[in-house]
């Protein structure tokens, strides 16, 4: 069974210290251990961030790598700097602010090898506060042949527990520019390119959630900039017309209805 992987992070000024100390654990106590940790640091962090990094790397020496960006540059470009940096062929996104349940890894490394997949994510359960607190739950599906299907009109995979082959990552372009899709852009790039993918029904991660997600999901700018991407998507082939007609008119309504509203939208329609 694989059991070498690296973690990929990237952490910017704006995260919280404590957070991100517990997303880090979570990843320190998987049933299989990474055996590299890339951290990106995006631009110059506070104090507290600094400390948290300084003290992982300073505890843990052989198995943290520490890359430090002049400045911030935005997550997409981050997580190319850290991707080269991974000693790994599977490699496992984390995000600062989340909680990888403890068989996250192995579940995910299984997967890879037994269905020969390129890229794995599962079930996460948002929470607000508390992982006692769930609030919502975003189930995928699980198939390759669905989530081709699937991602002709929304996002197939849950970027924050994704774990990928590095190798396919590369040969599609890695992450490129596409503000606040440059995930969703990947795997689409990715798919069309013959990589593989799966995901896993158990839940693998919990993901914090709370107002302020669903505020930056709202507002005419953020509409605009996803009947962009889905147009994009278009045309490149990858989705029809009537593909960019539901996604994109479902977009604008569910981005321009009040923030109360949306939340309900989203834990109602839009997860389980």
């Amino acid at each position: 069974m694989i059991t070498d992987y690296s973690v990929l992070m990237s952490v910017y000024h704006k995260e919280k210290a404590d957070y991100f100390e517990k997303s880090i654990e979570s990843m320190l106590s998987q049933t299989i251990k990474p055996k590299d940790f890339v951290i990106v640091c995006d631009g110059p962090l506070t104090d507290d961030l600094d400390d948290v990094v300084k003290k992982y790397k300073n505890k843990y020496s052989d198995l943290f790598q520490i890359v430090r960006l002049e400045k911030c540059s935005g997550l997409g470009n981050a997580l190319n700097k850290g991707l080269k940096a991974c000693k790994y062929d599977v490699v496992a996104r984390m995000d600062t602010d989340d909680i990888a349940k403890a068989d996250r890894i192995e579940k995910q490394l299984k997967v890879i090898e037994e269905k020969n997949v390129d890229i794995v994510s599962g079930t996460v359960e948002e929470f607000d506060g508390s992982t006692d607190n769930i609030v919502a739950k975003r189930i995928l599906p699980s198939s390759h042949e669905e989530i081709m299907k699937f991602a002709r009109q929304r996002n197939p995979f849950n970027h924050p527990c994704i774990c990928f082959k590095k190798k396919a990552v590369l040969d599609a372009g890695s992450y490129m520019e596409f503000p606040l899709f440059e995930d969703y852009y990947l795997w689409v790039r990715m798919l069309k390119n013959g990589a593989k993918g799966y995901n896993i029904e158990d839940t693998i991660l919990y993901m914090r959630a709370g107002v302020s997600m669903y505020n930056r999901r709202g507002g005419f700018a953020y509409a605009k900039k996803a009947v962009k991407f889905r147009w994009h998507l278009k045309k490149m082939g990858f989705s029809s017309t009537k593909d960019f007609v539901k996604s994109a008119g479902g977009q604008i309504v569910v981005s321009i209805m009040p923030n109360k509203f949306r939340q309900v939208f989203y834990k109602k329609v839009l997860r389980k």
